[in-house]
Formats: C-alpha cells, structure tokens, sequence
C-alpha cells in the first residue's frame, strides 16, 4: 500500500472513530483529558507503523486506547496523585456538619446563659409567655400586673437575649474566618458591653 493511500486510509478511520473513543474516554477519565486521549492514541496508532497492516483497525484503537489508560493510571500510582473530575454543580463545597452541630450547641448555651442573666421577674414573664404559650392577659392575670408591665419585661427579655446570640454569631465568624488565632480580636468581642 502506498504512503498516499495509506494517509487517506488513516484520516477516513480518525473520522469515523474519533467520537466513538472522544466518548470513551470522557467515561472513563472526564471531559477535560478526552480530546488529549483520542489524539495520542491515534498519533501512536500512526507512529506504529502497522496501520497499513491492520485487519481491525477499530480493535487495534481500542487496544491502544486501553493501554493509554493503564499507562496514565500507573503514571498516577507511581506520583501519587489520583484523579477525580470536579463538577461544580454536583460537588459544591458544604460546611461540615460536625462544624453546624458545634456552632447549634454553642448557640443553644448562649441563649441559656442569656436567659438565666436575666431577672427573675424579667425570666419568669418570658418563659410564661414563649415556654407555656401564655397571652400577655393571662400572664399579667397570673401576676397581677398590667399588659404594659408585660410588654416591658418581654422586650427586655427578647433585647438581652437578641445581644447574646448576636455576641456569639460573632465570634463563631471570627473563627470561620481564621481570627481566633490572632486572639485580640476575640478578646475585644469578648469584653464588649453586656
């Protein structure tokens, strides 16, 4: 077979097989090294020298096509490096949920520590009111005092309570964000007025 023959031989099976092996590889390694595969693969096939001889020339490309992954694989064993494609849509970075437990529990302590603060006439209407389910009525009925009297304890209760968690959202920002190390700025959190 001629050198001519032989040319237009190869460039009919590149474009009858280049989107078979373009989608054989982007199963098995992902879209962003497909191309690159198909290319070398071909360009080996070439360099061979066999192609003139080939009986099965799509055999002999998958062939040479596995080859290429077994040789990529052992090349990433030996560097250590292993490969996963990154989907952005599908692996979208999540905070840890051991991370969303802690921050919940810490949470959860300063809005304790925020109610015990609290005066016992101030806790008492607050924990009537939001615990027992209670209508400013029937709480000023149960103490004898007026709605007024209720109003004011409830919105001292609820700012108190706003401060503390806003103190600890605070500092847990700060520690997301890497200030805990430096420690002055979480002092300075830390002492803020009350």
């Amino acid at each position: 077979m001629s050198a001519a023959v032989s040319h237009h031989a190869f460039e009919k099976i590149y474009r009858s097989e280049r989107t078979r092996l373009l989608h054989f590889f982007r199963r098995k390694i992902g879209p962003r090294d497909a191309s690159d595969m198909v290319q070398e693969t071909f360009a080996r096939v070439w360099q061979s020298g066999a192609f003139d001889r080939l009986e099965n020339p799509q055999g002999y490309l998958t062939r040479t096509a596995q080859n290429l992954l077994i040789d990529l694989a052992r090349k990433r064993m030996r560097n250590g490096c292993t490969f996963c494609p990154l989907d952005e849509a599908r692996d979208a970075p999540l905070p840890p949920r051991q991370e969303l437990g802690i921050q919940a529990l810490e949470l959860r302590a300063a809005y304790r520590r925020a109610l015990l603060a609290l005066p016992r006439r101030t806790r008492r209407i607050f924990l009537m009111q939001r615990l027992k389910r209670m209508t400013y009525r029937e709480v000023g009925q149960e103490l004898g005092v007026g709605n007024q009297c209720i109003e004011y304890h409830m919105m001292r209760a609820l700012a108190e309570i706003r401060k503390a968690i806003e103190r600890c959202w605070h500092r847990q920002k700060l520690v997301l964000n890497g200030c805990r190390s430096r420690g002055g700025a979480m002092r300075s959190v830390d002492s803020g007025p009350n």
